[in-house]
């Protein structure tokens, strides 16, 4: 299956639209990316909740971390620079944390409203080597921004 972005953000738009609280925007987009592609093995949020620290929001498939500090793991990294993630074998990351066994490539997006609030971070894991693009990264974070803009901190 080949994710269709334009449909996405058009689905997403329709779901979230006037909506500002953070965990129900998350909770939407976590199920509606999780399942438009099969290349998706866990979708989810990770919450800033205090300083350097992030905890598990909503998501979709097996569990996952529950609390990553901003020096650990991918989502860490990506949570501490403010840069998007792309990581094409995890195994080769260095201090990737191992939520699942299973994921061999993972996204992570930084994710803020309209005022540049960091809120956390969109973490995207295939259990496929190499499975993220460059244009999957810059679809999604345009969805992200469209959809965060109004959140909440």
């Amino acid at each position: 299956m080949t994710l269709d972005y334009l449909t996405l953000a058009k689905t997403l738009t329709a779901l979230t639209t006037g909506e500002t609280d953070t965990v129900a925007l998350m909770a939407t987009v976590a199920c509606e990316v999780h399942h438009a592609d099969d290349r998706f093995d866990w979708t989810g949020f990770y919450r800033v909740v205090a300083p350097n620290l992030l905890k598990i929001g909503p998501y979709q498939g097996g569990h996952g971390c529950l609390v990553i500090p901003f020096d650990r793991g991918v989502c860490g990294a990506c949570a501490r620079t403010g840069q998007v993630q792309l990581v094409p074998d995890v195994d080769a990351f260095p201090g990737h944390i191992a939520c699942a066994s299973s994921t061999r490539s993972e996204l992570v997006l930084p994710v803020r409203n309209a005022a540049g609030v960091l809120l956390g971070v969109f973490d995207i894991d295939s259990d496929r080597p190499d499975a993220f693009t460059e244009s999957d990264a810059q679809e999604l974070g345009t969805i992200l921004d469209q959809v965060f803009a109004e959140a909440i901190a």
